[in-house]
């Protein structure tokens, strides 16, 4: 039997509770947490493993042919040129990108997919199996992962009615209690298929440990395995609402694309009045007792969603004194915590089960069991509507990143780094002025009607106001150093008249 099978990356959280690494500007997804520092990031970790699931042959596909489709991707439109920039890193993946301009969680990002989906006549086959899965959760056994997966594609090509949605249930090992659990039991045909009869999300510390003591209760892993029109015939009964919005979006959508990786665009008005709301929550927790049934897969390979500091030290590869440490790290007498060291030498003394995490802008320490309630500071942030929130002192962007290194009463000074051939957008500022000094490779510089190219220890003022742009036309880094003074520093003093990467 051929079956087409398309992976899904889900790609739009923001992973506040892994602050202040994580942040909305660059969420965990898009670093590299698992086992150590220095590793593929999750996202790239999550598309390595869905695009095994064809180039791997086990006894469950004895019977099964998979042919495997583009990978979609679900991201928040500002994300794109964070997973571009991954996706380069990584060889033979092809990939789309479904851009949500707004963030409305899994269920309308899932619809997306199905909606793609539905439209693909490969083979003759317009109704593929999606297979879903979050971007930034840590798997530590690749192999037992592909075959599990396998045996939901399994599961869900063996009904012939397309009501089966198949789901991978992680093996509980702890009475966690920041975890959904699912309630299965064992299919009579089957010692590995699960029938799902309930679910539970994140019940207290006494209902967690009897359901560990019941031996039938599995954690949630928020990965699915089902096919096209089983989605959207799902959604339409349970979630109408959803369905009927999100096809008007994707009814107007747009498509463009970046280094041959199509963008499509649903539109922007429509997709913002989609409800919110997340896959389980809105199809999920429906179906059992429906004319649509849950099976369970269970995994048992090192699963770990990563959704607080102490999950990372759980999973990061610890020294004698079981300290997981990243960067410039000296102990003293110090045991069983994670120490993140970003910019600067980080040194501990007499410390046990803490958590320190260094960035150039900002400094969290935490009792490793009280990790989860970093989202208390960053509900604070918020509240004070301060940048750290979001941004990192070091921000990325499509054509490079900039670095904010020194600021006082009206003057901000930023190293900025520019690609081989990228430029920056054609822009002003009403605001400020700008003084660029080049300290590597070559710019050419449009600085009202005039252009002008300046190689290292040469320099240019731009006057408030003036019409201007930074490229790099040569094939090594560029860099300068910019000193800009005015009234207002803000980054949303920027007026863009022509963009490359469509943000004008």
């Amino acid at each position: 039997m051929k079956t087409l099978v398309i992976p899904v990356i889900v790609c739009g959280g923001s992973g506040t509770r892994l602050w202040p690494l994580s942040r909305a500007g660059f969420p965990k997804q898009f670093l590299a947490l698992s086992g150590n520092f220095e590793k593929k990031t999750l996202f790239q970790e999550a598309v390595e493993r869905l695009n095994q699931i064809g180039s791997k042959s086990s006894k469950v596909t004895a019977n099964l042919t998979i042919t495997l489709g583009r990978t979609l991707i679900a991201t928040n439109e500002d994300h794109r040129f964070l997973v571009l920039d991954q996706l380069r890193k990584m060889s033979g993946i092809h990939a789309t990108l479904l851009l949500e301009p707004v963030g409305r969680n899994t269920a309308p990002a899932l619809t997306l997919a199905a909606l793609y989906a539905s439209e693909i006549n490969i083979d003759q086959s317009n109704d593929p199996i999606l297979v879903v899965t979050p971007a930034d959760q840590t798997i530590q056994n690749a192999d037992v992962f592909t075959n599990a997966l396998q045996s939901c594609i399994s599961v869900v090509t063996g009904d012939t009615s397309n009501k089966t949605i198949a789901i991978l249930g992680i093996t509980a090992t702890a009475p966690e209690t920041g975890y959904g659990y699912i309630k299965g039991s064992v299919s009579k045909d089957s010692f590995t298929e699960y029938t799902v009869e309930q679910f539970t999300e994140k019940p207290n510390l006494e209902t967690a440990k009897a359901y560990i003591e019941d031996g039938n209760y599995f954690w949630n892993s928020g990965m699915f395995v089902l096919r096209t029109s089983t989605w959207l015939a799902a959604l339409k009964e349970f979630r109408p609402d959803i369905l009927d919005a999100a096809q008007k979006a994707w009814d107007q959508k747009t498509q463009d694309q970046a280094d041959s990786t199509p963008f499509v665009r649903p539109n922007k008005e429509r997709f913002s009045a989609i409800p919110s709301e997340s896959i389980d929550y809105a199809v999920i927790e429906k179906c059992p007792g429906s004319n649509y049934q849950i099976k369970m897969v269970e995994l048992d390979a090192g699963w770990n969603d990563l959704g607080s500091w102490d999950a990372v030290w759980q999973v990061g590869n610890k020294d004698a004194q079981g300290n997981v440490t990243s960067g410039d790290v000296l102990f003293s007498n110090s045991t069983n915590s994670l120490i993140y060291a970003c910019s600067r030498l980080v040194s501990t003394v007499g410390i046990d089960n803490v958590i320190v995490i260094e960035t150039a802008d900002a400094v969290l320490v935490a009792d490793r069991s009280k990790s989860q309630d970093v989202k208390h500071i960053v509900n604070r942030l918020e509240a004070q509507q301060r940048e750290e929130k979001s941004l990192h002192r070091k921000v990325a962007r499509p054509w490079g990143w900039y670095d904010s290194v020194d600021q006082g009463e009206r003057f901000k000074v930023k190293r900025i780094q520019v690609k081989p051939g990228a430029s920056l957008s054609l822009q002003m500022h009403r605001h400020r002025a700008e003084h660029w000094i080049v300290v590597k490779g070559t710019a050419e510089i449009t600085n009202g009607d005039k252009v002008v190219t300046l190689t290292e220890n040469q320099s240019t003022y731009i006057p408030q106001g003036q019409t201007h742009r930074l490229a790099n036309p040569g094939k090594t880094l560029l860099e300068i150093i910019e000193v800009q003074s005015g009234s207002y520093l803000g980054e949303d003093d920027i007026v863009r008249f022509e963009d490359t990467y469509g943000r004008s």
